[in-house]
């Protein structure tokens, strides 16, 4: 096959475009999607010894939780992006009537930043849901006995979480949250599709003017591969430290 290299460098700032973009939208998604894990996650487990107050949880905390995190692992991340692009921000961001932002403003965020927002908001809340369940298997990990020896201590409840609970069990949650970044690192070439100027989006772009195929997507497969590799080396990196600090 004759490769025709010279078509990535005709387009290599759209590529390095691609690149920036497809690494920010991945680590602001990951970074709100760690916030949400966290408190879905905590919500998740939240409980108490009364009547009232323990189906009050469970009915307004413990339940919404866990249908956001069926709903979000039950279905694909396409379908989510798609949903969340043509009817989730139309709904919320709209010149006429947006629920949250609407007149000119909206109009601006429509045209010039609507699949970016969509995209992110997609990514983040996928990510959520699945860090929800790290978080929630991380703290269930940690021995009782450990919260009790907080409590007796005098910490609320929120304390005991906050200082001996969630740094203990975020050790162990390091692994799979490294997963997850990488996982949402590959599949952040999903929002592609609704016309975000990413990797793939570049990849495209070329395959399209050239009608070549081989030389966009080896050229987009191998920069994943590479981001990949270098974010497992830096979440191991991260291991070996948080490990000898705990020695």
């Amino acid at each position: 096959m004759d490769f025709r290299w010279q078509m990535i460098v005709e387009y290599l700032p759209l590529f390095i475009d691609g690149i920036k973009m497809t690494l920010g939208i991945t680590l602001i998604a990951i970074f709100f999607g760690v916030l949400i894990g966290l408190f879905m996650g905590v919500a998740r487990l939240a409980e108490a010894r009364h009547g009232a107050l323990k189906w009050a949880l469970k009915l307004g905390v413990r339940w919404p939780a866990g249908a956001y995190v069926t709903f979000f692992r039950g279905t694909p991340l396409f379908v989510q992006i798609l949903l969340v692009h043509f009817a989730l921000m139309p709904m919320l961001v709209h010149p006429t009537d947006g629920l949250l932002i609407d007149g000119d403003l909206a109009r601006d965020i429509r045209q010039n930043y609507g699949a970016f927002f969509s995209g992110l908001l997609a990514l983040t809340l996928n990510a959520g849901a699945y860090i929800t369940e790290i978080f929630r298997a991380g703290i269930q990990s940690i021995d009782k006995g450990q919260m009790e020896a907080a409590r007796s201590l005098g910490l609320s409840y929120g304390k005991a979480m906050r200082f001996v609970v969630i740094p203990q069990a975020f050790r162990r949650m390091l692994p799979p949250l490294g997963n997850e970044a990488i996982m949402l690192l590959k599949d952040s070439s999903l929002v592609s599709a609704i016309g975000l100027a990413e990797l793939a989006f570049a990849a495209r772009t070329v395959a399209g003017v050239y009608s070549r195929y081989w030389e966009p997507y080896l050229t987009i497969s191998f920069v994943y591969l590479a981001l990949t590799i270098l974010m497992a080396w830096g979440i191991a990196h991260l291991e070996t430290r948080l490990k000898i600090a705990t020695r």
